[in-house]
């Protein structure tokens, strides 16, 4: 039999962050560029003999400290709590005892159990907050606004990357992300647009949002939009303009949201008119509202994600797949828990976790879109 396949591996994200230095920082003291610390630190880059020997003389260790072998080899044995899964199905493991065990993240398993954890109460005037977290948490916690359900799975790579480093993320549209960057109460905007010309409808909208403010746009990942409906489509909805026959019930999507813009693009393209779908002015705020009406037969189609669809067990018809970018402003690229997300958009296995995803496609994830 011959040797398992092994893979470099490095800790030079780990002595870098416990110095408290930046990759520019770290950088500037070995002569090379940012990009290239960001490469090495995500497994990207294997330094040459001269710069590895750099590395170790800045954090007085040796070479061997900051990079060495382990086997690559993917295939654990895996015992699945509820029986079979298909290949590619996104598993959380946990190890008990010598075994083990995965749970498929398949159907309501993969929207979140139970209630989040509060960092702190509101104080009994209304105006203050008790605080239950260390303060050095919260220098560490940046706020991620925008409304792709992958952003939890960033957060929690981000976090197995970085254990005390947090992702919070935040439902809000694509403008009201932007909007929270203006306002200065989030590091990170999630925005999605639909391009209805030449122009990138991401970057031009982001672009305007934040003039003057200097900010750097990133692909997170395409996704498929559009209706769901009952399981199996039984009323064979074959796209938006069957929205208007008698006795169908539609929900629809808060207006600014970008899947509102996008059924509205498409209604003028097949000539129908918004007044004719009945439930055009009922409005949720959320895929997941959308998808609950569906599940308790209250509507019989809503826009959304074929992932949120595949998640509570509803069929799909597909109208477009758009790009959801990250957007930061320059004044945040030094927070370090951003530094980490940036360097996590890089891994090869968020990449795999998205394209895991129904409807998903990581291709574009970790791309450089535009600088504004």
């Amino acid at each position: 039999m011959g040797q398992k396949p092994m893979a470099i591996v490095n800790t030079v994200k780990q002595h870098r962050m416990a110095r408290g230095w930046s990759q520019e920082v770290l950088a500037d003291k070995i002569q090379i560029r940012r990009q290239a610390i960001y490469d090495i630190e995500s497994g990207r880059y294997l330094p040459n003999t001269a710069i590895a020997l750099r590395l170790a003389r800045v954090f007085g260790c040796r070479v061997e400290d900051l990079f060495s072998e382990r086997e690559t080899s993917e295939n654990w044995p895996v015992h699945l709590l509820d029986g079979q899964a298909p290949p590619a199905t996104r598993l959380a493991l946990g190890r008990v005892g010598d075994r083990l065990v995965g749970i498929p993240l398949k159907g309501a398993e993969a929207i979140p159990f139970g209630l989040r954890p509060a960092d702190g109460v509101m104080a009994s005037d209304g105006k203050g907050v008790r605080v239950f977290t260390a303060p050095g948490q919260l220098e560490k916690t940046i706020i991620l606004m925008g409304c792709d359900p992958a952003f939890e799975i960033l957060a929690q790579h981000v976090c197995r990357a970085a254990a005390d480093h947090r992702v919070l993320c935040r439902f809000a549209s694509s403008m009201r992300a932007l909007g929270g960057l203006v306002e200065g109460v989030a590091h990170v905007a999630g925005t999605h647009l639909h391009n209805t010309g030449k122009d990138q409808a991401n970057v031009a909208t982001a672009s305007r949002r934040l003039a003057g403010l200097g900010a750097s746009m990133f692909g997170f990942s395409l996704m498929e939009e559009g209706l769901m409906v009952a399981r199996g489509n039984p009323l064979g909805i074959r796209g938006v303009a069957d929205l208007a026959r008698p006795g169908l019930r539609f929900v629809n999507r808060e207006a600014g949201a970008a899947l509102r813009v996008l059924l509205d693009d498409h209604l003028r393209r097949a000539g129908v008119e918004a007044n004719a779908i009945h439930g055009y002015r009922i409005e949720v705020a959320s895929h997941r509202e959308g998808a609950y009406r569906i599940a308790c037969d209250v509507a019989d189609a809503a826009l959304g994600l074929r992932a949120i669809a595949d998640a509570y067990g509803l069929g799909f018809v597909p109208i477009a797949a758009a790009r959801c970018d990250l957007v930061i402003p320059s004044q945040m690229q030094q927070h370090p828990t951003v530094e980490v997300l940036l360097n996590v958009l890089q891994s090869a296995a968020l990449r795999k976790e998205i394209d895991a995803i129904a409807g998903y496609d990581g291709s574009v994830t970790g791309q450089m879109i535009a600088a504004f």
